[in-house]
């Protein structure tokens, strides 16, 4: 359901009304009924599925809680000596316009995929730049935040989310996604959430409040 949900919003955007059928990766001639190339319905061959194996899992969203987020990530990271997944979730409504697109045309999902993945390549690599020890993986996924990280859950030692979010973690707060990651994850879960009208935490302070993490989720 959520894939004809999306074709049908990119393809609305490309024509400008309801479409009477669904093409994917073709252009609409210019009556907006038929397609002057052929189209591709059903199947996605996009990723759907987060492949993650241990390490840290990390929701990013391109916003400044998720870079709060994914710098605590590393650090926690290099003091256990393990790599961090970053990954970002997206749909039509919230990945990047690609490349590909012009009017009356909708690019094929592989566009809007591909378009994410580089934005979020994008938005992590000042925090590789600062890190060059720690390993740090990107990935993108179609489908629902919260789904698609409880079901990554089970595959790593940690998952890290920010308090709050736009874009491709939508409503990233307490009571929303996050809320339902920390109820329903099969591993334990970290919500970095910034300080409000207070002072904020000290360095020193902050780094023995990571070390005793680390040092409890280092259970070998």
């Amino acid at each position: 359901m959520n894939e004809v949900r999306d074709v049908y919003r990119a393809v609305r955007a490309c024509v400008g009304s309801p479409p009477t059928r669904w093409v994917r990766g073709c252009r609409v001639d210019d009556a907006g009924d038929r397609p002057s190339t052929p189209a591709t319905v059903g199947s996605m061959p996009v990723s759907r599925t987060i492949e993650a194996r241990g390490g840290m899992l990390v929701a990013h969203d391109g916003s400044a809680d998720a870079d709060r987020a994914l710098r605590t990530a590393v650090r926690l990271a290099a003091a256990l000596g393990v790599h961090v997944s970053v990954v970002r979730a997206w749909s039509v409504s919230t990945a990047p316009r690609p490349d590909s697109w012009e009017p009356n045309f909708m690019p094929p999902f592989e566009d809007f995929e591909a378009a994410t993945l580089v934005a979020l390549d994008a938005d992590v690599q000042k925090v590789r730049i600062e890190s060059p020890d720690v390993e740090i993986v990107t990935a993108v996924v179609h489908g629902a935040p919260a789904e698609k990280l409880i079901d990554a859950s089970g595959s790593v030692d940690l998952v890290v989310v920010g308090s709050r979010g736009h874009g491709g973690f939508a409503g990233l707060r307490l009571g929303s996604v996050s809320e339902q990651v920390v109820r329903h994850a099969h591993c334990p879960v970290l919500v970095d959430k910034a300080a409000e009208g207070d002072e904020p935490v000290p360095v020193e302070k902050r780094q023995q409040m990571e070390d005793a993490l680390a040092s409890e989720l280092n259970l070998d």
